[in-house]
Parts: C-alpha cells; structure tokens; sequence
C-alpha cells in the first residue's frame, strides 16, 4: 500500500493554494505569482515546523510543472545533506542542465530545513542560484530565516508563516477523523493542539497515533506523547530553578535526543513554567528563556544554548 494511504499526514496534505491552513497572507503574495511563472524569483519559505511550507512548496511545483513535476523538481533535506558536496555534485548537476520540454517556465530545487546547511554550503548554493537563475528556480525551506545567508536571502522573495491556530487545528482533524470513521470529541481535540502547539503535520500524526479502533481517547492521546513531553519540559526546568543543573542537563539531552523534542517547543513549555511558578525570580528566569530563544533564532547550537540556559536558571538559586 503507498504511503500516501497509510500516513494521514500524506493522505489529507493539500494539493490546492487555497486548501491550506491559516496562511493567508502568504497565499495573496504568493498566487499572483504562478499566475507568471517566468517572472517567479526564488522562494524563502521560514517559519515554524508543521505551518505547511513543504505543502505549499510541492502545491508550486504541481502547479507550475503538472505531470512533469518528478522529472523537473529536485527535493532534497538539507538538514540529511546538508554539506558542501552535496550542494556542489547534485544540486549543481540537477540545477545545471537548461533543457526544458514545451510549457516546462524553469527546473525546481526544494531544499528542506535549508537552515541546517554550513555555511560553506550556503555560500556554494549562493553561486549556483546566480549561475542557473536563467533556467532554475530554487525554494528553500526553513524554520529560521536568520540562518540563511544574506546574500541568499537578497535573491529571494520571502515569504514569513505563522504557526495554525486552534480553531483550524481542531476542524481539520474532525474533518480526517470522519473521513476516516474514528470518533474523537472536543476535550481530546484540545489536548492534541495543547501537545502540538500549532503543528499541524505533528497533530495529524498524534490523531492516526492515538486512534484505536474506531475512538481516539483522552487516554491515549496522553499515552502516545506520555502526556509526558510537556510534563518532562517542565520537570527540567524546575530541577533548574532549584539550583539542580546537572540533574536538569542529564535529562534534557534525554528530551531532546531521545524524544526528539524540537528545542523552540521546549523553550515555549520552559516559558510557561517558569510563569506559572511564580516567585520572587521569575521576571529574571523569564528575561533568561528569552535571551535564549534570541540565540535560537539567530542560529546558535540548539544544545549548547539549552545548556547554558539551565546553567543561568540554576545560577538564579543562589541570588
């Protein structure tokens, strides 16, 4: 059975512009454009994981290049291979070639998590898009625009998402779960987009998850993230804030590696507990998360920064 049978991610993934969610104001830029497909420059798409980049990417090449997309269209995942030799061998090659069929307005690279890339990489990247700008069109993909070189980020229009609200979360995955004869009621609903936060990708594969027969429990919901991510998040920091750095180091790298928890989803329920703590430091242990999430976002190592942070948190114990 194909993939796109199996996983309801792949199955309900948009093929329209106007089918996807929340993004509006990208969707108004962005669909003048393919109106002139010639005049299309390269594309930046940034923003947070789930928010329908990579759909939106492969709606443009199924719009521009129809039933030739799989012969004209390179994808690739940048953060999988992301080196420099990659970038030279085959998104040169690919990128190089200028033959073209009839209709066909320009080859396709998508490169995924282009923010991962060296900057070595990026730097290669740069003159290849400047080389094949005749005959290729790029669209990079990635949660951190600030990651990307400027040069990179001067040779394309930028186009900013937004993480998909509550409301639209919760009608789209009712409308998956009746097509696919699964009940699920509102309670459960809301703790899939309080686990998820606005990732739509990541809740369409909690709701296949937690789907057992032919009801989607609270229950189970709580069983597939362990009700355990967010609960984990938060144990962290507190064995921070009561000055207990190594224990809290120990079971980050546990979360983030193990788990595979995206860091800015434990900034956001690091953020949420120290709030909730209270306490005569929190405006300082608020001031700490978000320094943090600055460095995140201006493309600082994820795991050193997470680190350190901790080590702020706990210094705070003894103030």
């Amino acid at each position: 059975m194909p993939v796109e049978e199996l996983m309801w991610v792949e199955k309900y993934r948009p093929h329209k512009i106007e089918d996807v969610m929340n993004q509006t104001e990208v969707k108004e830029r962005l669909t003048p454009l393919l109106e002139k497909p010639k005049e299309m420059p390269h594309l930046l798409f940034a923003g947070p994981p789930g928010s329908g980049k990579t759909t939106l990417a492969q709606i443009v090449a199924e719009t521009l290049l129809g039933d030739l997309k799989n012969d004209y269209t390179l994808s690739l995942n940048a953060s999988d291979e992301r080196g420099i030799d990659t970038v030279r061998e085959r998104v040169k090659v690919f990128a190089s070639y200028s033959d073209r069929r009839e209709g066909v307005p320009f080859r396709l690279v998508i490169l995924d998590e282009a923010d991962e890339m060296t900057r070595d990489a990026q730097t290669a990247l740069r003159r290849i898009m400047e080389e094949s700008s005749r005959f290729t069109r790029f669209i990079l993909i990635c949660n951190y625009s600030s990651s990307i070189i400027e040069p990179i980020q001067s040779r394309c229009a930028i186009f900013r998402f937004q993480r998909v609200d509550a409301e639209r979360v919760t009608s789209y995955l009712k409308k998956i779960a009746k097509a696919e004869g699964v009940k699920v009621t509102e309670k459960v609903l809301e703790a899939i987009y309080e686990a998820t936060g606005g990732d739509m990708r990541q809740a369409i594969n909690l709701l296949q998850a937690s789907s057992t027969g032919d009801e989607v429990t609270l229950e189970r919901v709580q069983a597939v993230t362990g009700a355990t991510v967010k609960a984990r998040a938060s144990e962290i920091i507190k064995l921070a804030l009561d000055g207990d750095f190594n224990a809290a180091r120990i079971k980050l790298v546990e979360l983030t590696r193990v788990y595979g928890i995206p860091e800015t989803d434990f900034l956001r329920f690091a953020n949420e507990t120290v709030v909730s703590s209270g306490g005569e430091r929190m405006a300082q242990a608020v001031k700490i998360v978000a320094e943090y999430d600055y460095r995140l976002l201006m493309g600082a190592s994820p795991e050193i920064q997470l680190t350190a942070m901790l080590a702020e948190l706990a210094a705070l114990k003894d103030k």
